[in-house]
């Protein structure tokens, strides 16, 4: 059999599985990324003519694939998003954001520096680079398609959504940090911080919110409100669409010099609330919804076939500590402190809490740090950890998710939040 005909044999596989598994795993202590990871995991056990997969050395190819799938999930969750912006209503989130990533990042540090002997460079990369969370891996934690229908946004859910929507953004200043202490040698007080904090942390972000509202007004009223018929492309329902607002806000986010990730959910959130209940938005969210889908699936294929054909060779137990501590006490913990004195119930909080997953985005912040100096020699160890934890929160995750998820759902219809017992 030739390596190309198993690839396509596999690819034609895969997409098909694609459409096929979320409809038999829905109801089932099961998601679709744990059985594509395990389906590479089982590939990379047989002796099948596959093309060899090296992350270190095809690192360009890595950055660019998860890059794209990131930023049209990021246009799927905002699309998804019908709640107006203001700091009540996007408290949860912005809790999560402002207290539970600089903590997670802070935690993670530490635990990295203790448990190896890298320097601080590389041990704030690690906690940069596990930070974001990435509920697209599993569905029931995040708001599904486009609807009118309250129960699909509750706080659990939107939390979780949009907390991911701004994270995979705004954790970029801290890989920056991590990139800034490794050129000055792994010395804090050589490193430029005050470029970093004006340009890295405020400006960028700035920059990125900037362009997402913008850009993402600008298509709204092109979409709903033109005056051409040829103009207002929500009257044609062609999906594609999606891809092009998802590109443009992402490049010009770029080329201005701020963070592209933000623009893109930014640019999202403001279609949305241009015409909140059009069924156009479903349209669009569909459309990335299904190539987010095949990305995904693609790229987790991949990680459980390098986790078994190279990951776990370099993996360690300082690596799987690591991993289980950020994943059951980091992310719970400091997911719980930023809630403290919110308004939802304990359950609420600890679901919030406990469900952050890491995926994705992890991928792209490593392949992009490695594509600077400072870093090469612990670039396979960064690999075998970070492909790791992945992988657990994959599984723990989305194992978990369907029933914790609808127990919650089915607490909440007996007694609501914030009811007497």
């Amino acid at each position: 059999m030739s390596s190309t005909g198993t690839v396509f044999t596999i690819l034609g596989l895969g997409a098909l599985a694609a459409a096929v598994l979320p409809r038999l795993v829905r109801r089932r202590p099961l998601s679709t990324p744990i059985v594509f990871l395990a389906a590479g995991a089982v590939a990379g056990l047989l002796p099948l003519p596959l093309p060899e997969l090296d992350p270190v050395t095809d690192r360009v190819w890595v950055e660019h694939i998860t890059e794209v799938c990131v930023i049209v999930s990021l246009m799927g969750a905002g699309l998804a998003l019908n709640r107006p912006f203001g700091p009540r209503a996007w408290a949860g989130p912005g809790r999560l954001i402002g207290i539970t990533l600089p903590l997670t990042v802070l935690a993670t540090t530490v635990l990295t520096w203790v448990l190896f002997d890298w320097p601080w460079a590389t041990a704030l990369l690690v906690g940069a680079l596990l930070a974001p969370t990435d509920p697209v891996l599993a569905a029931e934690v995040r708001v599904g398609e486009p609807t009118d229908d309250e129960d699909d946004e509750d706080e659990v859910r939107f939390t979780l959504t949009a907390e991911a929507g701004l994270n995979d953004g705004l954790a970029f200043p801290f890989v920056l940090a991590a990139l800034a202490l490794a050129a000055a040698g792994g010395m804090w007080a050589e490193a430029d911080w005050g470029r970093w904090f004006g340009v890295d942390l405020l400006a960028k972000a700035a920059i990125g919110v900037a362009v997402g509202l913008v850009l993402g007004r600008l298509l709204g009223w092109m979409f709903f409100r033109a005056g051409s018929h040829s103009l207002r492309l929500s009257e044609h329902m062609e999906g594609f669409v999606a891809l092009a607002a998802t590109f443009l806000s992402y490049g010009l986010a770029e080329l201005a010099h701020g963070y592209g990730f933000v623009a893109v959910f930014v640019t999202a959130c403001a279609v949305r609330a241009a015409e909140r209940g059009h069924g156009y938005h479903k349209v669009l969210h569909g459309f990335t919804e299904q190539i987010e889908r095949v990305l995904t699936a693609g790229l987790l294929f991949l990680l459980g076939h390098y986790l078994v054909t190279d990951g776990l060779a370099a993996l360690t137990w300082e690596m799987v500590l690591l991993a289980v501590v950020l994943l059951v006490v980091i992310r719970p913990v400091t997911g719980w402190i930023a809630q403290l004195g919110f308004v939802t119930g304990p359950r609420e909080r600890v679901v919030t809490a406990v469900f952050g997953l890491r995926g994705i985005g992890s991928l792209f912040y490593l392949s992009y740090a490695l594509g600077h100096h400072g870093f090469d020699g612990q670039a396979r160890d960064l690999w075998a950890l970070t492909a790791t934890t992945v992988a657990l929160s994959v599984l723990l995750h989305g194992a978990s998710a369907t029933p914790v998820i609808r127990r919650l759902d089915r607490l909440r219809e007996i007694r609501p939040p914030g009811a007497p017992p």
